[in-house]
């Protein structure tokens, strides 16, 4: 079938939108029609560079729709179910699945292949196969992904609400509960709220957290983490480390989650000074493929018994934490339609990701015809 879809040609171009062809779905595979997707900044390190990958690719990862059509062999869902569709595939048999690590999928070692699960590409652009990010593309009207990467939900759950469980909210959760432990009382510090960070904010909060702090220099964000579960705010770490000091009498934070747009190994000394004796330091957001070192005192680290810590979507488990935060967010405790600052059609990408650099959304999203 034909479609539009947004391409990247190039490393640091503009995404393309142009018409495309998608395969029908070959065994274990299934077709899913899109009712939105998010805009996630890791879509943007394709474009910078940052994050290595064979072009051209079709964006995005975070999606949620309708089964229209499925393959031979696929058991997991039928046409006609809503899903979302999760970033990290889980087959449910490897090691980490079986051991409740369903983010550390060995799937995931395929997600920035070009290459779909069962080979090839399903996906052809200007008489070429193009690939897909994170297995999915999901800046397409129409998805062929693996059912590995496919959640089904209840369908009254509103569906531009579920995408944003397929990364960003999950992440950023995840990130605060499952990675950083946070625990009823603890003082945690959120360095970046964009789309991952403000999740960490309302994980904090979901938590049990006394006191969270919004880090970023972005004044408006920080006023709308409020929103989500932040009680104090400040614009960089540097400012910050008096405020935390004064507010945990001197004992400072028992968790800093590091969700900013890029993270570089510079900001590692001012993270780990805001964290206090046993805390936690998560490095959720993504780093430059070629960032290898990094700043931080050794000492500081061993004697007061701090630990670093990489959170990938929020250490969760795709197939039980999907179902478990739209469950949360039916009963009014997760945040989600709140999260999403402005709606988008698929040809102004473009315009989107300009916003998201500008700092003038916390998650944009584009919105497909239903």
């Amino acid at each position: 079938m034909k479609m539009p879809a947004a391409v990247l040609w190039e490393p640091k171009s503009e995404w393309s939108v142009e018409e495309v062809e998608l395969a029908d779905p070959l065994a274990h595979e299934v077709r899913v029609k899109l009712v939105a997707s998010g805009l996630c900044h890791s879509d943007e390190h394709l474009v910078t560079g940052d994050l290595p990958a064979p072009l051209p690719i079709v964006g995005g990862h975070e999606g949620a729709g309708v089964v229209e059509a499925i393959g031979e062999g696929v058991t997991s869902v039928s046409e006609g179910d809503h899903v979302v569709l999760s970033f990290i595939p889980a087959c449910g048999v490897c090691d980490m699945c079986s051991t409740g690590h369903q983010n550390l999928c060995v799937l995931g070692a395929h997600l920035v292949s070009g290459s779909e699960l069962a080979g090839g590409q399903r996906i052809t652009a200007r008489g070429q196969g193009v690939g897909t990010f994170c297995l999915l593309g999901t800046f397409a009207p129409y998805v062929v992904a693996h059912e590995s990467s496919v959640v089904k939900i209840h369908e009254d759950i509103p569906l531009q609400a579920a995408a944003l469980v397929g990364c960003g909210v999950t992440t950023g959760v995840g990130s605060a509960i499952y990675t950083a432990k946070v625990a009823p009382g603890d003082i945690v510090a959120v360095v970046g709220v964009g789309g991952i960070g403000m999740n960490a904010v309302q994980g904090a909060r979901l938590a049990g957290a006394g006191m969270v702090v919004a880090i970023d220099p972005n004044a408006w964000k920080r006023n709308r983490a409020y929103e989500f579960g932040a009680t104090h705010d400040a614009p960089s770490m540097a400012e910050a480390k008096e405020m935390i000091s004064d507010i945990s009498w001197g004992n400072m934070a028992n968790a800093v989650i590091m969700t900013p747009g890029v993270v570089e190994g510079s900001m590692m000394a001012d993270a780990l000074a805001l964290a206090g004796k046993n805390a936690r330091v998560v490095v959720t957001g993504l780093a430059s493929a070629y960032e290898t070192e990094v700043t931080m005192s050794l000492l500081d680290l061993t004697l007061y018994q701090k630990s670093v810590h990489g959170s990938l979507f929020g250490s969760a488990n795709p197939r039980a934490d999907i179902p478990r935060l739209l469950s949360w967010y039916q009963r009014g405790d997760l945040k989600l339609d709140e999260l999403v600052t402005r709606t988008y059609t698929l040809d102004e990408i473009n315009q989107g990701y300009a916003d998201m650099r500008d700092g003038a959304n916390v998650r944009g999203m584009v919105l497909y015809d239903e």
